[in-house]
């Protein structure tokens, strides 16, 4: 698919791109399964790189050329995801080609690295080997004006993967070998095994679905011991004290999560929960205050002179 700038074509023909739609997920860096919230403060931080007004590229050529991006590519990308009723249409555009395209996995070719690692994911370890590939891509999306187009079609790669995959027919793609580094596809039963952390966060994930969360804290705690800043350990963690009725402590995690990674699924979930649970932390604040007020007064606080 050609996508025009500034009177000029600049094909990206990897990813959904190559059957004539245009990823808008990939265009704006976020992940096929983020919510309103997230797409917005992608959209804003990519506005603010790419706008005439605050773009810091060093001469006005790149700076037209970065607000062609901006109004040709990320706009609409924008219009179309930000509603709701627009991003659900187009979500079931994206589910239908996944599953039309799933049968085509043992002739369709891949590129990227990225894309090949995905492909081997077993089913259980998807969702996070994706988000997980997703990531470096995202943050590198829009550094350089040159390799914006390379990104994206990086990304909608590894979203055609996921679309591909998520409706498990379990046939496996041909690779395409484009340098030495490549990644040569392997049966799912022979997928490198997951880490330490991968496997907590999972024996974790078994503890929510039995409602032991005082494990899944136990879990949970031994991860981040190997991975401090995990965004998605310290946002379960969070999940799972809330479901103690523990909001101080899920606050403390909820809160390093985001600041960790506040594009990460897991992490908006669990910030969505506590935001709607804080009124009555700061309830129940004030009325400790309160009560260690009348009983310093009953029982002797300082006297006014």
């Amino acid at each position: 698919m050609d996508v025009v700038l500034n009177d000029m074509a600049f094909p990206i023909q990897q990813g959904l791109f190559k059957y004539d739609l245009t990823d808008h997920y990939a265009v704006l860096g976020v992940s096929l399964d983020a919510v309103g919230q997230q797409i917005r403060q992608r959209y804003l931080k990519i506005a603010y790189v790419l706008h005439p007004d605050t773009c810091k590229s060093a001469t006005e050529s790149e700076k037209r050329r970065a607000n062609k991006l901006l109004s040709k590519l990320v706009n609409p990308a924008y219009e179309t995801l930000s509603k709701d009723q627009s991003r659900n249409e187009y979500r079931l555009v994206l589910t239908q080609m996944g599953k039309s395209l799933s049968s085509d996995l043992k002739t369709i070719t891949l590129a990227t690295e990225s894309a090949q690692k995905l492909l081997q994911a077993s089913a259980n370890n998807l969702e996070l080997v994706y988000h997980r590939l997703l990531l470096p891509l995202v943050a590198e999306q829009y550094n350089e004006l040159d390799k914006v187009l390379e990104k994206t079609a990086q990304i909608s790669e590894l979203n055609l993967v996921y679309l591909m995959l998520k409706q498990g027919q379990g046939i496996q793609p041909k690779t395409k070998a484009t340098s030495s580094t490549s990644v040569p596809s392997q049966p799912e039963s022979e997928s490198a095994p997951l880490s330490p952390v991968a496997n907590a966060i999972r024996r974790a994930q078994g503890c929510f679905d039995r409602k032991n969360f005082s494990q899944a804290v136990i879990e949970l705690r031994e991860a981040l011991k190997k991975d401090p800043n995990n965004s998605t350990c310290h946002g379960l963690i969070g999940l799972a004290y809330i479901h103690q009725n523990q909001l101080t402590m899920a606050k403390v995690h909820i809160n390093k999560a985001w600041t960790v990674n506040p594009y990460d699924p897991v992490v908006i979930n669990a910030k969505q929960a506590l935001d709607q649970l804080l009124p009555d932390l700061d309830k129940s604040k004030q009325a400790d205050k309160s009560e260690s007020g009348l009983f310093g007064n009953l029982f002797g606080g300082k006297k006014k002179p």
